[in-house]
């Protein structure tokens, strides 16, 4: 009996195709931007599992010098002493495509099943194909075609980390032109005596490695972000499956009535439906998975852009088809399917073969219904605050962010309901009055769609103001910190004097950039040299400082440190500065330091030097005449043979910086789009399919003398009204939003805080484009009613409705 009742059911679509099409692309388009990004998501922690395994395995313990690098000489003594360990050496290399992080490893000491050194063997002609003067560097394919045509020969190897290429250890010296290592990998099998470590190198300390988790904390941020605007696109397509589940449901109560009467179980039509729902899932999900593949495959690019931009992180720009994230999709659909129609399916349960067959209003949401919204409005906004107030971290920002939109979304009824009211209050003609009463009264039937767009617009306003006011502040910014005309880095030591004497009495003042790393209050840091000079008492953007900040680091006293370290510790003007070495300072200012995710230092050049012998000495800024830029760069590629690529104008590392922030930010703009376009058809979808049960609203309208035509532009102006007043609420909705990434969400995962700026030009235009895709999705079935036949309104009034 089961196959008569499903081919009944099955009836409905083919009578009403356009719902079955409305069905499965609302559920194609939430689950396409949903797996969309949970496999990009899926291929940067895969990247970082290769990436953490790449030497030792990502088990091995290191040796590292919380001083810096570790001599050779150092590594010599642990090997006579009895320590199986393998040094690495790190740094980055030009290629003709672009510049690669170089690792360089002892193959004959790695430990077992690291991926480089089986590489290393496992190549065509084997490891000596790896080792010696002309040993080749492994990378993967993609990495490799960027290091082709370079001074060494590249080997194109499958399974390596991406972004990365592997060379031989005294090949990776000579590129990085470097006599020492950057850490050492304990091997996990060591010998039954061996002299102490603190005999031996008793300035070495034992570290875990860095794993992917390590790395996935720190891009943790990032991803929490896309997974946000994939749950947001998903809910909205849930709101287009809602509700034609709903109107199916509401249409075939008839038929479901006669299926009861006829004999048919409660629990076998529920299960038949179940089925039915289950075939539309799985095939909306397949095609939403290969959407979703598409999108990912589009962004991924830039994704991986913003990741080796923010956090140098190692991503390829494309996409491997994996399982895990494809059975997730379907997964997902099934799921978002069973939510969508959990409401409809508990009708149908409860149904009687006496029940009423007159279909009635499908989403009509009668004063109760509107006040329990309201009440779980309230329910999700204390929710929210709790999060914002008692909460800490990510995942309560989140919370909070999330809790405020479903709040706002879940009020948007009641709010257009009383806006309406007021309208209508106004005295007209009887035309005007109705065109109010019977707007508010279309309200609950277009409530799922205007909350979609609600939440689209909200989400455009927010993260617009986010970007926006970011770029703005980091524009500012950027002419602060980049002070000086030309930037010049220098291949070694003894170029870097030869052009210092070139440049004397050329210049107006060279400025070191001396840098070097260090473990800081227990995490990584950078830690920089300042000379005491005007271009960063006039330029330095500093947030906080004692008031002889700049005078008392010409004294050499004290240090800077960036927000993100302030934050991350709690430090103050004043505050104890534990540093490398086992010597401490005071912080005497704090700077910002946008779209760094690590903790920075500012030292007086002298205390840098004095401290830290082994600083690298190469980089500088150069104060001159804007005009002589050309002239001496020029100067310096000919008498000093400093390379073209080692010397950048201020003009083109802003531009350079600013091409990075635009890509970084181009997967949010992209998934903007995405949403808006999906609320877009929420709307067109409701409307349609709403259209024929609005007949029993216009037909006594037109038998009174208003004709098909102006109840077309009427229920035409009435869509872009109901959108217009959804947007003006979706400001507030939107500003919050953005006061949320920038004042609690920006400062948990990123470390800084941004001022907030307002954009109503953004919003006019935002605006606009919101009443156009109204009217875009209204203009179809205006058309259709204003092409109705008299016979369908006369049709009305044959029957009691």
């Amino acid at each position: 009996m089961t196959w008569p009742v499903l081919q009944a059911l099955l009836g409905h679509w083919r009578r009403h195709p356009f719902q079955m099409v409305t069905l499965i692309l609302g559920l194609a388009l939430a689950t396409a931007l949903w797996s969309g990004v949970q496999a990009i998501n899926a291929e940067a922690r895969a990247s970082y599992d290769r990436a953490a395994s790449a030497i030792g395995g990502g088990q091995a313990d290191e040796l590292i010098s919380p001083d810096g690098p570790i001599p050779l000489a150092t590594y010599a003594a642990l090997r006579r002493a009895g320590w199986r360990v393998s040094p690495v050496v790190e740094g980055w290399v030009d290629g003709p495509g672009g510049r690669v992080r170089l690792i360089g490893i002892d193959p004959l000491s790695a430990p077992p099943g690291t991926p480089a050194a089986m590489a290393a063997v496992g190549i065509e002609g084997g490891i000596l194909s790896f080792i010696g003067p002309q040993g080749a560097l492994l990378a993967t394919p993609a990495t490799a075609e960027r290091l082709e045509g370079g001074s060494r020969p590249v080997r194109a190897v499958e399974g390596l980390a991406p972004g990365l290429a592997f060379a031989d250890l005294p090949n990776a010296l000579a590129l990085l032109d470097r006599q020492d290592v950057d850490r050492l990998v304990i091997h996990p099998d060591q010998p039954l005596r061996q002299s102490p470590l603190t005999e031996v190198a008793p300035g070495l300390e034992r570290a875990r490695p860095a794993t992917a988790d390590d790395l996935g904390r720190l891009t943790d941020s990032f991803h929490l972000n896309l997974t946000a605007f994939g749950l947001l696109s998903f809910a909205v397509g849930l709101f287009i499956v809602n509700g034609a589940v709903g109107l199916a449901f509401e249409q075939r109560r008839p038929m479901f009535r006669t299926l009861r009467a006829l004999g048919v179980s409660s629990g076998r039509l529920v299960a038949t439906v179940v089925a039915e729902l289950l075939v539309f899932a799985l095939v909306a999900g397949l095609i939403g998975v290969a959407l979703g593949y598409l999108i990912a495959a589009a962004l991924l690019p830039d994704v991986a852009a913003t990741l080796r931009g923010l956090y140098g992180a190692a991503v390829e720009g494309t996409l491997t088809l994996s399982p895990v994230w494809w059975l997730s999709g379907l997964a997902i659909a099934v799921a978002g399917t069973a939510l969508a129609a959990v409401t409809s399916l508990w009708g149908v349960a409860r149904l009687t073969p006496l029940a009423s067959a007159r279909p009635r209003a499908w989403a009509r949401a009668n004063r109760q219904t509107m006040l329990a919204q309201l009440a779980a409005a309230l329910l999700a906004l204390m929710i929210a605050l709790g999060a914002g107030v008692a909460g800490h971290g990510l995942l309560s920002g989140f919370i909070l962010l999330g809790g405020l939109l479903i709040a706002a979304a879940l009020a948007l009824p009641a709010a257009l309901t009383g806006l309406l009211a007021l309208a209508g209050r106004q005295r007209g003609t009887a035309l005007r009055e109705w065109f109010w009463a019977d707007t508010r009264q279309q309200v609950p039937g277009l409530s799922l769609a205007l909350m979609a767009l609600l939440l689209a617009l909200a989400a455009n306003i927010g993260v617009g103001t986010m970007v926006q006011s970011f770029r703005d502040t980091f524009t500012g910014w950027l002419d602060q910190r980049l002070a000086s005309e030309l930037y010049v880095t220098a291949e070694t030591e003894a170029q870097a004097a030869e052009m210092l004497d070139w440049l004397d009495g050329r210049t107006d003042a060279v400025l070191p950039i001396w840098d070097t790393e260090g473990e800081v209050l227990g995490a990584p840091a950078e830690i920089y040299g300042v000379v005491d000079h005007p271009t960063y008492r006039d330029n330095w953007p500093l947030l906080d400082a004692v008031p002889d900040v700049w005078d008392r680091i010409g004294a050499g006293q004290g240090a800077l440190v960036n927000e993100q370290l302030a934050r991350r510790e709690g430090l103050a003007p004043g505050d104890p500065l534990p540093m490398p070495g086992g010597w401490t300072t005071e912080v005497t200012g704090i700077y910002s330091d946008y779209g760094n995710p690590l903790g920075q230092v500012i030292l007086p050049n002298g205390v840098l030097i004095e401290r830290y012998p082994d600083v690298d000495r190469l980089n500088f800024g150069l104060r001159i005449d804007p005009a002589r830029v050309d002239e001496i760069t020029a100067g310096l590629e000919d008498e000093v043979g400093l390379p073209p690529d080692n010397m950048v104008d201020q003009a083109a590392l802003k531009a350079f910086s600013l091409d990075v922030f635009e890509r970084t930010f181009a997967v949010t703009g992209a998934l903007n789009v995405l949403t808006l376009a999906v609320a877009g058809v929420a709307i067109l979808t409701s409307l349609l399919t709403l259209a024929n049960m609005r007949l029993p609203q216009l037909a006594p309208v037109w038998a009174l003398g208003v004709t098909r035509d102006w109840l077309a532009r009427i229920e035409l102006l009435r869509s872009v009204i109901l959108a217009a007043l959804t947007f003006v609420l979706a400001i507030p909705v939107g500003l919050v939003l953005a006061w949320v990434l920038l004042a609690v969400i920006n400062v948990e995962a990123f470390g800084w805080r941004l001022p907030m700026h307002l954009y109503p030009l953004d919003w006019l235009w935002l605006g606009l484009l919101s009443a156009a895709a109204a009217g875009l999705a209204g203009l179809w079935p205006a058309r259709r009613l204003a092409s109705r036949p008299p016979s369908d309104l006369i049709r009305v009034f044959s029957n009691e409705r």
